[in-house]
């Protein structure tokens, strides 16, 4: 009943046998935490004959080493301690023992859980000079190897944590984890199409952190690249190019190689969100060239609709930015066919609106009301049916002045003198 307080002539009297008790209970969850940190497994089996194996222990912050940060008591259970500070012998020991897996800790996370979003940080980029490679490559195998121990015992690798995200382990290893842990939860049954409470698969939250490696760990064991969002419409395609169409996406030219994974295994590249808006409106919008042509290689449609009638060169004309770029300008323009400026209530593109465009509002007002030469109308229908992606293989079917005309650049401003 816990330590009980008697009333005596002289006072409150301490419950001497309680107290003693709580003395000894705190002694043995402090010799179990050390036992678990050094991963003294005959010490944990002897501990074990006096403390329930999935009984969570309280350790003081004074009575606590090995760089565990606390302040007054802690409770953990012993193999929420040991997945955490991946100590893969004390956890094998705590598993054969009967350690449950599945045990919650108070915020609904199992032992899986909760290994995973304490995974060891990994580096982008390492050198051969780099003196961390080796420790963090130690340590990330080290996890690998104790993630891989949790799974060969029974836990269950679809668990969702119990809070208000409802994380799955696939979802907790793309935020914390790294791919070859998406590889071992996929091994061991995890489902890849599995959606959260976005409606998000792990392929769209790996798609949208351009995550190649991860991407193409998802798609090798079955996720569905054209899978929608479906409460906004989005792909994985799409959420990938807007991630990389940001001003922090410009300004950092980050990596679009997972773009291009997605788009080799069969992405659509002209699915529209419950906007229409294609993954060719989202790039046109962030005017990032190398994802543009990237898009346009794939076959995208620089005349596809938004359903407010919004062109990709209407989004490439909202931003003052964009309109610097004179060149791509030019080339969006080479491609669209008829030029549709504005949307479905006549409103033009916020950047053309700018004092300073006047000139240029003139220009392509002028140019899409001006009907194209059959010549011309040849010429973009030719690049559309072929796109970048053939043209060099068109560069061997026809004379190399014809293919030069084709797909040399040319100022469309010209055709206006």
């Amino acid at each position: 009943m816990g330590n009980i307080t008697k009333r005596g002539p002289k006072g409150p009297v301490i419950d001497k046998a309680s107290s003693t008790e709580s003395v000894k209970s705190k002694a043995l969850h402090t010799k179990l935490y050390e036992a678990i940190m050094r991963e003294d497994c005959a010490t944990i089996e002897t501990l074990l004959r006096n403390h329930p194996v999935n009984q969570p222990m309280t350790v003081s912050a004074n009575s606590t080493r090995y760089g565990l940060s606390l302040k007054g008591t802690h409770t953990i259970s012993p193999i929420h301690l040991a997945a955490q500070y991946l100590r893969g012998q004390s956890l094998l020991c705590l598993l054969e023992h009967g350690a449950d897996p599945e045990i919650r800790d108070p915020t609904g996370h199992t032992t899986l859980h909760v290994m995973l979003l304490h995974w060891p940080m990994t580096l982008a980029c390492w050198t051969e000079e780099n003196p961390l490679q080796s420790i963090l490559t130690d340590e990330h195998n080290h996890a690998l190897m104790c993630l891989q121990i949790l799974c060969e015992h029974g836990a269950l690798v679809n668990a969702r944590v119990d809070s208000n995200y409802k994380y799955s382990p696939l979802d907790l290893a793309i935020r914390f984890g790294s791919y070859p842990v998406i590889s071992i939860l996929a091994q061991n049954g995890a489902h890849v199409n599995a959606i959260d409470e976005s409606c998000m698969t792990p392929l769209h939250l790996a798609a949208d952190r351009l995550n190649k490696k991860m991407t193409e760990t998802l798609i090798a064991f079955g996720a569905n690249v054209n899978y929608t969002v479906s409460e906004t419409g989005n792909t994985a395609l799409k959420l990938a190019v807007c991630a990389a169409s940001t001003k922090a996406g410009r300004l950092l030219s980050v990596d679009i190689s997972c773009i291009r994974v997605l788009l080799n295994h069969g992405a659509k590249v002209n699915a529209q969100d419950h906007e229409g808006q294609t993954a060719i409106h989202e790039a046109c919008s962030g005017g990032r060239e190398v994802i543009i042509n990237l898009l346009l290689e794939f076959g995208a449609d620089i005349n596809i609709l938004t359903r407010n009638g919004e062109t990709p060169i209407f989004m490439f004309l909202q931003h003052k930015y964009n309109m610097r770029d004179r060149t791509m300008l030019n080339k969006l323009l080479s491609l669209s066919y008829p030029l549709k400026l504005t949307n479905n209530q006549g409103i033009l593109p916020t950047g053309l609106l700018q004092p300073e465009y006047h000139r240029l509002k003139e220009t392509l007002i002028r140019l899409s009301q001006k009907p194209l030469s059959l010549q011309v109308i040849c010429k973009n229908n030719i690049r559309k049916f072929y796109g970048e992606k053939y043209k060099e293989h068109l560069k061997q079917l026809l004379p190399l002045k014809i293919w030069d005309y084709i797909y040399s650049p040319c100022d469309l401003f010209q055709l206006l003198k």
